[in-house]
């Protein structure tokens, strides 16, 4: 493709609109040859960047939470009534959903009252 116009000098003004238009039309596909090539060339460059940007973000946020998480862990000492109540808690909830994911495999609807898990309260 060349960037150069031809210039025609005619006394047809039908010739000279034709010609206008096949320059114009010779320009839009040399633009979409070029887009296309750029778009090429972008969408890798694009690609890397948003896997570096998933990759660091998922990292900081791992860390985030799961260093704090850790740390608080370590931090509370294990034989008190707030530990006993987590676990506790811990297992209601895993309770719970083993009775929702067995009634939604059986076919009946769950139930709408929470559980009752009994009143032991030894910790």
């Amino acid at each position: 493709m060349s960037n150069e116009a031809v210039i025609t000098v005619s006394n047809d003004p039908l010739k000279s609109v034709a010609d206008a238009l096949d320059s114009a039309v010779q320009a839009a596909k040399g633009g979409v040859e070029d887009a296309r090539a750029t778009a090429s060339r972008a969408i890798p460059d694009l690609s890397r960047f948003f896997s570096g940007l998933t990759f660091k973000t998922c990292y900081a946020v791992s860390y985030g939470v799961v260093f704090p998480a850790a740390l608080v862990a370590r931090a509370i000492p294990q034989e008190n009534a707030v530990v006993h109540g987590l676990i506790d808690g811990a297992r209601a909830a895993i309770d719970m959903v083993n009775e929702m994911r067995a009634k939604s495999l059986s076919g009946k609807q769950p139930a709408t009252s929470l559980p009752d898990h009994g009143t032991d309260t030894t910790p």
